[in-house]
């Protein structure tokens, strides 16, 4: 009997699980384990479906696009499915020519091999440090053993196989009702450094078992990633191995959803909350962080203009180094939203820090700096600005800049 439990019914209709699994989604098993990329760590995992599954995929806007996101676009493009995905950490095979081209495809061969599937059904995932080759004689070893420990079992294994600098592994899982059945969605990723919006060194994966075609799952995808994963940020620099893939087994039984099914808002609503869980781990596990950074912008014209201040809010260095040391200092948010390029008048604007008003009709107001202070050492530090001239809305998450961001980074590869 299957021991998951989940919580009472959230905001936004969907039950959330106590302990989230990407296998949790019917037709799902994962694994992973260590191929001797990394000197002791897991460093291979595996996401299998018993069926081709609906899939779609969005990838980094970095101009050098790693081999396996090339290979897994072109597996993508023949139907729009996917059976299997294979990823390594430890080794990102990018800036890696033509062998790493080569290394992506021999990890796919093999692994629809070991399934017993076509090749395009495979996609491929890399993510770790640049510019070197793949141990494929390694990698090809150990893809056998990792296909025999496929297991509905498998999450915590293969969420601790995608790692790098990240100090806690992430998942989230929501369950819905779609014409009267249980459909689950559910989610893994990795993340901590080389973060920023456009997607980031991250990687996040997410499973479904509701039925949907594969343009249907592509528009949502898109969608979403632009309203979470796009809006995180550490250290702003966009990395070559980033992507985000959905899969949807359609085993949950449910007819087809589009955007004309009645249940269409209920589904929307679960896969962004655990998209938008993901990105909020991802940006609280930030390479060195020790508080998680939610700025939210109001009275936007619009929601790309409520985006673009958001965005350079969250991911100012004097932003998030103020908050590493909780000075209330103001100036450095209303800077941000200057050179955002966001349309607003300046004499129009409130800043709060947390509770605290900080600046009103684009003027300071008296402030309390102990308080401003407290605000500041919460987790999450909430910063909100209200352009006070349209609707729209966005909110950006990222982490303060620490210490040990330069610790960690003065010496990744070693």
């Amino acid at each position: 009997m299957e021991q998951l439990q989940v919580r009472a019914v959230v905001t936004d209709g969907c039950k959330v699980a106590k302990e989230p699994r990407i296998t949790s989604p019917r037709g799902f098993r994962a694994a992973g384990l260590h191929a001797g990329i990394k000197r002791k760590r897991k460093d291979l995992g595996m996401i299998v479906c018993e069926v081709p599954a609906s899939a779609a995929a969005v990838y980094t806007m970095n101009a050098f696009q790693a081999a396996p996101l090339k290979v897994t676009r072109e597996g993508l493009e023949v139907e729009g499915r996917m059976q299997a995905m294979i990823v390594n950490s430890g080794n990102a095979n990018a800036c890696t020519g033509r062998r790493g081209l080569d290394d992506a495809r021999r990890m796919r061969q093999e692994t629809a091999r070991q399934l017993k599937i076509p090749e395009h059904l495979v996609g491929v995932v890399s993510t770790g440090v640049i510019g070197e080759p793949l141990p494929m004689d390694r990698m090809l070893r150990a893809i056998p053993g990792l296909v025999e420990q496929l297991a509905p079992e498998g999450q915590d294994s293969f969420c601790r196989s995608i790692l790098t600098t990240d100090t806690f592994t992430k998942a989230s899982e929501v369950r819905l009702t779609v014409q009267g059945k249980e459909v689950r969605v559910a989610g893994a990723a990795k993340g901590s450094g080389m973060v920023h919006p456009n997607m980031a060194t991250m990687l996040a994966f997410i499973n479904t078992d509701a039925a949907v075609e594969p343009p249907v799952l592509q528009r949502i995808l898109r969608k979403v990633t632009d309203q979470t994963f796009n809006m995180i940020t550490v250290d702003g620099d966009c990395s070559t191995n980033d992507m985000v893939t959905a899969m949807a087994s359609g085993l949950a039984g449910n007819e087809p959803l589009t955007e004309d099914h009645p249940d269409w808002p209920a589904f929307c609503r679960a896969f962004a909350h655990v998209a938008r869980d993901l990105a909020r781990q991802i940006a609280r596990d930030g390479e060195g962080a020790t508080r998680l950074v939610e700025v939210t912008v109001t009275g936007a014209e619009t929601e790309e203009g409520a985006r673009r201040a958001a965005k350079a809010i969250v991911g100012s260095s004097l932003v998030k180094t103020a908050v590493f040391g909780a000075d209330p200092n103001w100036g450095r948010i209303v800077c941000a939203l200057g050179y955002s390029g966001a349309i607003f008048d300046p004499d129009r604007v409130e800043v709060y820090i947390g509770s605290i008003c900080a600046v009103r009709d684009g003027r300071p107001v008296p402030m309390d700096e102990a308080a401003g202070r407290r605000e500041l050492e919460q987790d999450p530090v909430r910063l909100r600005v209200n352009l006070n001239r349209g609707a729209a809305q966005a909110t950006a998450w990222g982490c303060d800049l620490t210490y040990d961001y330069v610790r960690i980074n003065a010496s990744y590869r070693t």
